[in-house]
Order: C-alpha cells, then sequence, then structure tokens
C-alpha cells in the first residue's frame, strides 16, 4: 500500500484517543528537499488544563497558546531550555490538549528525535493537514500490540494525573 497524508478529522480526536492511533504511522519531515519518513513507536496524551502534566494546566499564556488550536498543528518548544520536543495538537479548538511524539524507529527520546530530524521551534504552528514541511502518513502498517504505562517525567503533576497510562508504545 502506497502511503498517504492522515484525514485530517482523525486530528480532532481527543489527545487520549490520537495518542495510540500515531503508533505505526510515519512522520515526515523535509529538510531541504530530502524527504524523512519515520514510524512512530512511542507517543504520550496531554489533555487540557485538568491535566496537571500538560503545559496548558495554568492556563493560556504565550508558550501554551498553540495548544488552544484546534488538531492539526504543531507545538514545539524547549525542555530544559535545550531539547525541541515535538506535539501534534489534537482535539477542537480552545480545549488544549495535544501528543507529545516521544519515540520513533531507530530514535528513542523525544530530544533525540527532534535533533536527528532537525525539528526545531521554527516548526511550531505548523499545520501538518496541508504542510510539506512535516506531516503525519499512513502506509497500512497495524501494531501487533500497544502497551501503555504512566507517562514519563512528570513528577510535578498530582499523583492522579502521574497515575494515567498515556503513554503507548510499541
Amino acid at each position: 500500500m502506497q502511503s498517504k497524508k492522515l484525514d485530517s478529522d482523525l486530528f480532532l480526536l481527543n489527545a487520549t484517543e490520537l495518542a495510540p492511533l500515531l503508533l505505526g504511522k510515519l512522520l515526515c519531515v523535509n529538510i531541504d528537499n530530502r524527504i524523512c519518513r519515520v514510524r512512530i513507536t512511542e507517543t504520550e496524551a496531554y489533555f487540557g488544563e485538568e491535566d496537571t502534566a500538560c503545559h496548558a494546566h495554568k492556563g493560556r499564556t504565550n508558550r501554551t497558546e498553540m495548544l488552544y488550536s484546534k488538531g492539526g498543528k504543531v507545538y514545539v518548544y524547549l525542555c530544559y531550555g535545550i531539547h525541541a520536543l515535538i506535539n501534534i495538537i489534537s482535539g477542537p479548538a480552545e480545549h488544549p490538549q495535544g501528543v507529545l511524539i516521544r519515540g520513533v524507529e531507530g530514535i528513542n527520546g523525544p530530544g533525540r528525535l527532534t535533533k536527528q530530524l532537525g525539528i526545531t521551534c521554527a516548526f511550531n504552528g505548523i499545520d501538518v493537514n496541508t504542510s510539506d514541511v512535516i506531516w503525519v502518513e499512513d502506509d497500512g502498517f497495524v501494531p501487533e500490540k500497544i502497551h501503555t504505562s504512566p507517562r514519563i517525567g512528570i513528577n510535578y503533576a498530582t499523583q492522579e494525573y502521574r497515575d494515567k497510562l498515556w503513554r503507548f508504545y510499541l
């Protein structure tokens, strides 16, 4: 089967629904007319101001503004002032949520994957539905088994949200 861009309606799902559906899909990045396609192997869902692990938990700021967009935009931010991390915004506008891409085939760790793929904060705000710089494709691959666990590195969140099984991986 030939790859095709994901249907834009998929990005309107809530992050908790979209995160496992992105597993096995291809994250595509076009840098200097060189297209790199890598299979997504690990994601995490962040769901609204109510989620104490979500950047939007404390409300709207310049940094979190992108999270309030309609699903399909890319939210790229600096972690520890060093690593650019990439999320795909999901759900309806005004309910901040997104899916962190934590790993792809051959690259573990969200900071490593952005570095190796050339994804920087300049990607923040790009719409994966219309972009020729970054998008997601489906090539028909269906994962045999999807695993879940609590999300990683969110010790600042309340116990309720630290315990959510919102990390998905192959």
